[in-house]
């Protein structure tokens, strides 16, 4: 099987790991060439995965002609915001009815559209998966077992994906819900920001985990409003990222949210920001926007705008809590 992985990030990597591991030809693109010669010099980013070597098979390219050609299967793996531009470019090169399996996370913030859509809009293919679920990088390529949900729109796409990836360590669980899965893998990056504003608050463990569960009953609420299947909120995709991401310091939702808990200074929020990828910060925008749309109320995401966005003291997290509905 011939594999092309668009993003060469810590997840990129990772997901390339359990590729290698099953023997998969992979090719790798990266828009940067620094970055790409980095790769090639190093075999790997000691910056985002100190120690990891990555297979010295793995080619590398700034091609996406390249990174397309006579693949079996295409993986989008770069930030959501980048996704759109990514695809009108691969819109030249991928093949018909080409197998993609995207591994983003997000909501694209002008458009509002889930990164399935983006993809929709591009490339000519029924044969579209979403891969999400709790799965750091840095215990993929430690070969921990992890669990994925696998959305597709087809079952072509789900064999493909599952012949790719399943291992001796690698679990997926199979869903046609690919609305509900995007959801969850969006909203979870969300959610956590306040679950680490909780932390920084010095909130009790009872405290949080009161919060988790009612931020799953919210979760069912806004997969219901874009017509996706609500029990979804119980994969791998959804309680199972949620839990991870809520609760781990190596989540930077998460570390950042307990930045705001702790009062942190607008000047260090800022720099966080600025040197961070932080997918939620950017969903929360989106949702917040999609929901209004839509006339769809959820408090939580509400109150949370309003802290991260309008400077909201995050000590109202408390007492909405107990006197939410």
């Amino acid at each position: 099987m011939k594999v092309g992985i668009f993003g060469t990030g810590a997840y990129g990597m990772a997901l390339a790991s359990i590729l290698s591991e099953n023997k998969v030809d992979i090719t790798m693109w990266t828009k940067f060439k620094d970055e790409k010669d980095e790769l090639l010099k190093n075999q790997g980013n000691q910056k985002l995965l100190p120690g990891y070597t990555l297979d010295s098979n793995i080619k590398i390219t700034n091609s996406i002609l390249e990174c397309s050609k006579d693949k079996d299967l295409l993986i989008i793996a770069i930030p959501a915001a980048f996704v759109a531009d990514l695809c009108k470019e691969l819109a030249l090169y991928a093949d018909k009815d080409v197998n993609i399996c995207i591994a983003s996370k997000g909501i694209e913030q002008n458009s509002g559209l889930f990164v399935h859509q983006i993809v929709g809009n591009y490339l000519d293919t029924e044969n579209i998966a979403v891969i999400s679920g709790p799965s750091f990088a840095v215990d993929v390529i430690k070969k921990k077992p992890i669990g994925l949900t696998l959305a597709t729109t087809s079952m072509n796409a789900k064999n493909v994906v599952n012949k790719a990836f399943r291992n001796e360590y690698v679990k997926l669980r199979h869903t046609y819900d690919i609305v509900g899965t995007e959801i969850c893998g969006s909203i979870k990056n969300v959610i956590a920001l306040a679950s680490g504003m909780l932390a920084g608050l010095k909130a009790s463990d009872s405290t949080r985990a009161m919060f988790i569960t009612e931020a799953i009953h919210d979760m069912e609420e806004i997969i219901d409003a874009f017509d996706g299947d609500r029990r979804t909120v119980l994969s791998f995709a959804g309680f199972g990222d949620l839990l991870l991401t809520c609760t781990s310091t190596e989540s930077r939702n998460f570390s950042y949210g307990k930045l705001v808990g702790s009062k942190t200074s607008k000047e260090e929020l800022e720099a966080y920001i600025k040197n961070t990828t932080i997918e939620g910060y950017y969903t929360l925008e989106s949702i917040y926007q999609l929901l209004n749309d839509k006339n769809v109320t959820i408090p939580i995401i509400d109150l949370i705008y309003d802290i991260i966005k309008n400077g909201k003291n995050p000590e109202e997290l408390l007492t909405f809590l107990v006197t939410k509905i």
